[in-house]
């Protein structure tokens, strides 16, 4: 995806977003020193689809969707450092077994190795993000937290746009009619109105099952990527038996909260 592009799409979201924000009558809106205190967590989030887009672009689906699942790895290490909190080894270990599933898959072919490093990048800023947003969400509501962290994201992707068209000169500024389209959709569809089912969903079911189902992304991510963009035929044994490894992390990973969540 174009960077312009990109960042078309946060305007886009934004936009939609203060429709969403009105239509929920959410009317507490933040002073200054609370929206920028949101707005920055939003760069988090940015960077991380930057990186997490770059990574698809430079290796494929399958790879970026697996690189993924290190936020959980990133997320046993940081949150510990962050929250000053006991560093629990099930997380580091079960991580671990995800990490080296990666390792495999990072070696299968030499020319993803880039696209892995990106997405391994934005796992990092994933789990940073969803760090600091846990603490967001105790004092604000979500839909606001969501409508100033892209804010941030577009004020920040444009103070980068010097950079890009520097490195860039030749691309596009204002994308043509297909793309308008397709951001339309991917602003309304697959981030407001998702987030909108996203929250109406967990008003019936706890948010640990909401979280579970989350495990599947990567999967089903993959199964689509084989059935219709034809990746299986770029991937060999050894991505196979990496894939294996980090679907044990993420099922070990549920059982043991299922488990803790029963206790």
């Amino acid at each position: 995806m174009n960077f312009l592009l990109f960042g078309s799409g946060f305007c886009f979201r934004q936009l939609f977003f203060f429709f969403v924000l009105k239509l929920f009558n959410v009317v507490r809106w933040a002073s200054t020193k609370e929206a920028f205190k949101i707005a920055r967590v939003g760069l988090l989030i940015t960077i991380h689809w930057l990186f997490f887009y770059a990574s698809i672009k430079y290796s494929n689906i399958s790879i970026g969707v697996v690189c993924y699942c290190l936020t959980s790895f990133f997320t046993a290490i940081f949150e510990p450092l962050l929250n000053k909190k006991k560093f629990s080894a099930v997380q580091l270990l079960l991580s671990a077994l995800t990490l080296f599933g990666i390792s495999l898959i990072f070696h299968f072919d030499t020319s993803y190795q880039l696209g892995i490093i990106l997405g391994v990048v934005s796992s990092a800023f994933a789990a940073l993000y969803t760090i600091y947003n846990e603490r967001l969400v105790r004092s604000y509501d979500s839909k606001l937290i969501n409508y100033y962290q892209m804010v941030g994201g577009l004020v920040g992707l444009t103070l980068l746009l010097p950079v890009y068209f520097y490195l860039f000169p030749d691309v596009r500024f204002v994308p043509n009619v297909a793309d308008t389209i397709y951001l339309i959709l991917l602003a309304l569809f697959c981030t407001v109105g998702l987030y909108v089912l996203f929250a109406e969903t967990l008003k019936k079911l706890s948010a640990f099952t909401v979280n579970l189902s989350f495990n599947l992304e990567p999967i089903y991510a993959i199964i689509i990527a084989f059935l219709f963009f034809k990746e299986g035929q770029e991937v060999n044994v050894s991505f196979y038996i990496g894939l294996a490894f980090v679907i044990v992390s993420v099922v070990l990973q549920s059982l043991i909260s299922m488990r803790g969540r029963q206790s």
